[in-house]
């Protein structure tokens, strides 16, 4: 059962990706303007411009070059760079590592936070802290993550100058270097899926403990602590994984917009120059990497969602 179903659910993402690449090929190829464009610059003459299509092959149809691309995918060469000519594979490589590093780091300080705020703010409902965990983390949910990062530059690079505003890395980098570089990037990361995540564990935890199971432990005098860790938060383990499943899904496109911000030397940097560049197999590279991301971490949260619901496991 559980086999078969993480099969249709691969076979559904194998599909998905499809679509995306042919929408963000497709995209790409209806903007104005094109690679040659990009290289040559604005004073580049009508004959050096048709000598580098030519070259690059822009003039084969559209649907021509797209199937190409992915029959190259599909035998595992994701091809070259039009502008440079360098190897997407060793540019993507060179900088995975950096936007692993910043998801991670963001996972590592995002989930523990939540889980903690949320099972605080559940043993103690309709408390002071209560509303003010449930205040904030609807303000925060509210702002998008460019909000986020300008309310930080503002605080922490010009009003208090302690980090700087654009994540800037040296050839070898001290570790304090490093720190201060990734501190703006992580803390808009952290806000943007600390929220969804609290509001999800305070939720959980509490529809548990309206069962009548709690209940009965609550009039027995079980202290409130002991009832919330270990009888209500691994009834509600299911539904706050499948919520932190689909956040760290999300940092996908919080890492776009926070590395562009940033000016952050990640794979999403690499996918908007891409864009601007009007360099199809780099977008395209770059696109299918973080779908194949996403749908990951969908598919983990599916799966997740049904081995810990019996009814969804037999369904009638």
């Amino acid at each position: 059962m559980i086999a078969n179903l993480i099969v249709r659910r691969m076979v559904l993402g194998v599909i998905t990706i499809w679509v995306m690449s042919a929408l963000v090929f497709f995209g790409i190829e209806i903007l104005p303007g094109d690679v040659a464009d990009a290289i040559l610059g604005q004073g580049a003459t009508e004959e050096t411009l048709h000598a580098i299509r030519e070259e690059l092959g822009l003039y084969r149809p559209a649907w021509v070059r797209y199937l190409d691309w992915l029959g190259g995918l599909l035998r595992g060469e994701v091809g070259e760079a039009l502008g440079t000519g360098r190897s997407i594979a060793e540019m993507i490589g060179i900088r995975l590592p950096t936007t692993l590093t910043l998801g991670g780091l963001t996972a590592a300080i995002a989930v523990p936070l939540a889980l903690s705020l949320g099972l605080i703010a559940a043993m103690y409902p309709g408390s002071l802290f209560d509303r003010a965990i449930t205040f904030g983390t609807l303000i925060v949910i509210s702002g998008p993550e460019f909000l986020i990062a300008t309310l930080l530059v503002m605080l922490f690079a010009i009003e208090l100058r302690w980090v700087p505003a654009v994540s800037y890395l040296s050839q070898d980098p001290t570790f304090q270097q490093i720190a201060r570089a990734m501190f703006l990037p992580v803390m808009t990361l952290v806000f943007a899926v600390l929220a969804p995540m609290t509001r999800m564990t305070r939720s959980a935890v509490l529809n548990v403990m309206a069962s009548p199971a709690i209940e009965m432990a609550i009039l027995k005098g079980v202290p409130r602590m002991r009832i919330v860790l270990w009888h209500a938060l691994p009834n509600a383990f299911a539904p706050i994984v499948n919520v932190i499943a689909i956040n760290l899904a999300y940092l996908i496109t919080g890492v776009v917009v926070v590395e562009v911000i940033f000016s952050f030397p990640g794979v999403a940097k690499l996918m908007v120059d891409g864009v601007q560049s009007r360099d199809i197999p780099v977008v395209q590279a770059c696109a299918m990497l973080f779908c194949a991301i996403y749908i990951g971490f969908y598919i983990l949260a599916d799966v997740i969602s049904i081995v810990s619901n019996p009814r969804l496991r037999h369904p009638k």
